[in-house]
Formats: C-alpha cells, sequence, structure tokens
C-alpha cells in the first residue's frame, strides 16, 4: 500500500543495547538522565568532536525506544513482545553535503569516533551533490516537553491488558453469527534527548497508545468482518484504551459484521456521499498529505508514495484550486493527543500550526530547515520570514531524520453542524463510517477509497446498510464537491502509526482531524465478489 505500511507497528524492530553502567531497562527517562548525567557531556563531545573534524554544523540525538504489543484471537493469548533499543546518531554538514554515522554504544571513544564519522561521510557524499544545502535559521532552544498522558502505559501490569483484550473478544463472540475476533494493544516510549551547534539542548519523552480489535461474522456461506478503525490510535497513555470500552462496544461492532452478510449490495452511480472523520482522515492523508510534502513536488522523493500533481511550486503555490471555499486545511505537531505532537521536531525546531489550503487554495508545502529555503522566493512575496515548518523526523536513533508529514487536518466550519444534520440534508446519498481498502496513483491524483461500514440514505434519512462500496475521485474535483462541513463539536483525530517512507523505509506516526463532512455527486463502484 504506497505511502502506508499498516495500522499496527509490528514492523518496529529493536537493535538492543542499554548505557552502561546498567540501569533498569524500564526506568523513565527522567531516572535516565539523572543517573547518568553524561548524557549531555556525552552529546557536546559528538558536537565538538564534528566541529574539530570539520563539520560545518552538527546535531545528534540519543533516542531510547521502548515498545509493547499484545494481540489475542478469541480466548487465546497470540503474541506478547516487549523491546527496547536505546543509541545515538550525529548528522554533519560539511560543504553543503549530509553525513550521518549512528552506534548504540555510549562510550566517550565511540561517539567521538561516530561523529566523526558522520564527517567522513559527508565529504565522500560531496561527489553526489546535486544542489548544496542551505539551513533555514532557527533560533536555539532548551527545554523539556512530554506527552500529556494520564497513565503510563508501561506501569500497567500485563495480566490487565490481556484480561481487557480477552473480556472484549467475549464480548464480541456473544453476538449470534460472530465467529472470529482478533484484538492488541500497542503502547510506545520514545525518550529523545537532541543537541546542535546552534546551541539547542531538548529532551522528550513521548508516548503512543493504539488499542485495536477486529471481528468476522460468518453466514450464508460467507463472511464479514468490521475493524474498529474509529478506534484511532493516540498520542495518549493508558487512559486511552479505558476511554475506548472495548468490552461495551465489541457487541456493537459485532452486530454491524453481521449486519453487512445481509446488507444490500451498492447499486453503481453516483451518489452524495457524508463521511465520518473515522473514514476521511485517510482521503486526506492520501491525497492531501502526501502530495503537499515539498521533496515529492520537487521530485527528490518517490518511495512508498510516488511524488505530486501539486507541482512546480512556482506555478501552484498560491494559485492551485484544490478544492472548495470549505476545504481548510492545516498542518500542525501541536494537538494535544495527537500522534505527531511533540516540543521540538528532529532538527530541534519548535513546530507551529501552518495553513497549506486555505479556502480551496493551495497555499504552503510541509517542510525541513533544508527544504524551507527552496521556497524563500515564495515566503518574501508573502512577506513571512523562512522558516521550516517543523517536519523532521527520524524513526529510530539509527536512522537519519529528514521530511515526514506533520499532522494534517480538515478544519470545522462555522456552523454547529453534526452527523444527523448532513445526513437529514442529504435526498439521495451513502453514509461512510471507518477507512477500508484504497488504492491511489504515484501523482496522488486518481484514488479509489473504501470503508467499513455504508449506510444508504433517501430523504434525509438512513434507510439500510450497503455492502460492496467504494467511490473513486480525481483529487481536486473530489474536494471541489465538498459543500457540508460539520463543526467543533463532529471534529475527531484519526491516524495510524505506519505511513511508509524512504529507502531505507522509515515509518511515521500521524494523525489527521476533520469534522463530518458531505461531497456531492461522487462516483461509486460495487467491489463485490463475484464466481
Amino acid at each position: 500500500m504506497a505511502g502506508f505500511a499498516a495500522h499496527l507497528p509490528n514492523g518496529r524492530t529493536a537493535a538492543g543495547g542499554l548505557v552502561s553502567p546498567p540501569l533498569s531497562p524500564y526506568a523513565p527517562y527522567s531516572a535516565v538522565v539523572a543517573a547518568e548525567p553524561n548524557v549531555k557531556e556525552l552529546a557536546m563531545l559528538a558536537l565538538d568532536a564534528a566541529k574539530s573534524a570539520g563539520a560545518d554544523y552538527a546535531d545528534v540525538r540519543f533516542v531510547r525506544n521502548r515498545n509493547q504489543n499484545i494481540s489475542t484471537r478469541e480466548q487465546r493469548v497470540q503474541g506478547v513482545s516487549d523491546n527496547e533499543t536505546y543509541g545515538f546518531g550525529v548528522r554533519t554538514l560539511v560543504n553543503g553535503a549530509w553525513g550521518f554515522a549512528a552506534s548504540r554504544d555510549l562510550t566517550r571513544d565511540e561517539v567521538s569516533r561516530v561523529a566523526k564519522q558522520a564527517v567522513a561521510q559527508a565529504r565522500a557524499n560531496r561527489s553526489a551533490l546535486v544542489r548544496p544545502v542551505v539551513l533555514a535559521p532557527a533560533p536555539a532552544v532548551t527545554g523539556s516537553w512530554s506527552s500529556p498522558i494520564a497513565i503510563d502505559p508501561f506501569n500497567v501490569a500485563i495480566e490487565e491488558k490481556v484480561a481487557l483484550l480477552l473480556a472484549a473478544n467475549q464480548a464480541a463472540l456473544a453476538v449470534k453469527g460472530a465467529r472470529f475476533v482478533n484484538s492488541s494493544m500497542f503502547f510506545l516510549r520514545e525518550e529523545k534527548t537532541f543537541a546542535s551547534t546552534d546551541g539547542s539542548f531538548t529532551v522528550q519523552v513521548i508516548y503512543r497508545t493504539s488499542p485495536s480489535i477486529l471481528v468476522t461474522a460468518t453466514g450464508n456461506g460467507d463472511f464479514a468482518t468490521r475493524d474498529a478503525v474509529d478506534i484511532a490510535p493516540r498520542g495518549l497513555g493508558y487512559e486511552h484504551v479505558r476511554d475506548a470500552q472495548l468490552v461495551a462496544n465489541a457487541p456493537k461492532w459485532a452486530g454491524e459484521a453481521v449486519e453487512k452478510l445481509s446488507a444490500k449490495s451498492v447499486d453503481v452511480g453516483r451518489y452524495d456521499l457524508v463521511l465520518h472523520p473515522s473514514h476521511l482522515w485517510l482521503t486526506i492523508h492520501e491525497s492531501v498529505a502526501h502530495p503537499t510534502e515539498l521533496d515529492r513536488a520537487m521530485g527528490y522523493e518517490a518511495n512508498y508514495a510516488g511524488t505530486s500533481f501539486v507541482a512546480p511550486p512556482e506555478k501552484v503555490l498560491g494559485a492551485l484550486k484544490y478544492g472548495s471555499e470549505l476545504m481548510n486545511i492545516r498542518g500542525d505537531r501541536t494537538q494535544p493527543g495527537s500522534l505527531s505532537a511533540c516540543g521540538w521536531d528532529d532538527e530541534g525546531v519548535k513546530p507551529e500550526e501552518f495553513d497549506i489550503i486555505k479556502k480551496g487554495i493551495f497555499v504552503d508545502y510541509q517542510t525541513t530547515r533544508e527544504q524551507a529555503p527552496w521556497l524563500d522566493w515564495y515566503y518574501k512575496k508573502q512577506g513571512k520570514p523562512t522558516r521550516s515548518h517543523g517536519c523532521s523526523y527520524a524513526q529510530t536513533w539509527g536512522a537519519v531524520q529528514f521530511q515526514r508529514m506533520p499532522n494534517v487536518s480538515l478544519l470545522p466550519g462555522d456552523k454547529d453542524l453534526g452527523w444527523d444534520d448532513l445526513i437529514s440534508a442529504t435526498d439521495r446519498g451513502i453514509a461512510i463510517i471507518g477507512d477500508g481498502s484504497f488504492s491511489i496513483d504515484q501523482q496522488r491524483y486518481n484514488a479509489q477509497f473504501g470503508g467499513q461500514v455504508f449506510y444508504e440514505i433517501k430523504g434525509g434519512k438512513i434507510v439500510g446498510m450497503l455492502k460492496d462500496v467504494a467511490y473513486q475521485i480525481k483529487t481536486p474535483e473530489f474536494w471541489a464537491s465538498l459543500d457540508m462541513v460539520g463543526g467543533e463539536k463532529s471534529y475527531h483525530l484519526g491516524g495510524a502509526f505506519g505511513d511508509a517512507k524512504g529507502q531505507p523505509v522509515q515509518v511515521n506516526a500521524v494523525s489527521h482531524g476533520s469534522p463530518v463532512t458531505r461531497f456531492r455527486n461522487v462516483n461509486v463502484i460495487n467491489t463485490g465478489r463475484t464466481a
């Protein structure tokens, strides 16, 4: 799947390696810093070694990641994993070229060696340099930041987590026709120290949590599934699992899976679509967030998602009509509880909220310190400073940071409209909840999207469930058909852990928010299986 690896982060790996002398392997990062006062000393050593070796600029990240995954099926535990990795990476800039090196050996000699190796790598990369790197200014920052969690998931016993999943499975299986249930929980704690030769020094602790459940119903020689993707992963603690109320909601999801077995197969044609935020987040991700990454638009990146039709910048910035005037898309890494939230990105830049599309017009790309100067001409024309939007991120200490999307979200409208309001205003349409399979071309222009549950709308009322539904779009045409946008109360964050990009591949966790929406006269096809 182009640009989207998976909802669940099962592909994460851990390299091991703890700082010496040994600590409790799961000590909070504040305890690590307190017990290892040489972390800052090692960071300064890395920067000094890089500068002494000839770096014009250098930064270093010390990152400790712990992730835990618990999976069950029916009344069996399928797997429990708990992994940790700790190491550091040094990035250097020499005569306009990048170099990077990393290690899990946190000794003075190794830190110095790796910093010098990064400088040597930068010198070697000069031979392949196309455009000398110039960094946008970034003020020196010092501070600490942590995700706004109420309950540290790593302080909750495995037994409690397993018991909750098995209880949810049992509640789903109690619904007649529900045959199989898979459920899981995933937790991540990313503990990160960053320092740069610009004078920045930051410490962050970032949490991410994802509960999930998938119910399969069988009957009449067929099967149907309901993936509860409306429980989006969030940048929160274990309280997100409890708030999801898996046990209480499991019968509803199971009932919807059973109902899909007897649902009416959709007639092909054009319909007005009422889209729930649990569905629209993926359409935003694929048709808006990926094509507005500047490296894709410039042709420097094509892995996992292709390039972009939103190009070239000099022709589309401030001019491309992306959608209707109700379309206001904003990038940010500031929304509390969102997956991309942080205090500073992996270049030490404090993220800002920025408009990507305003009243249907494309006005800005996602950028890093390296990329922002590429648009210097545009920012000067707008009377704005040339600065990064804080979109730099690396998956682990062993990976070099590069441009990754922030949260990219559709803003709610001024009117206090909700789901029922949009249904009642629709004469002939289809309501869609939850995301499903999708496909999109390498320019992010032509696409097809499915979903989880579909309801037929007639005369302003839902009259029954549909199945075999997918809609086809041309991106600007689809967004131009947006004619109703819900209010703030209907706003919901969707998202995923597994947004893939780069080679070697890295994954990024990102949220996409939206209110409920309506799109007019969209082409719907029937995806039903045939013999």
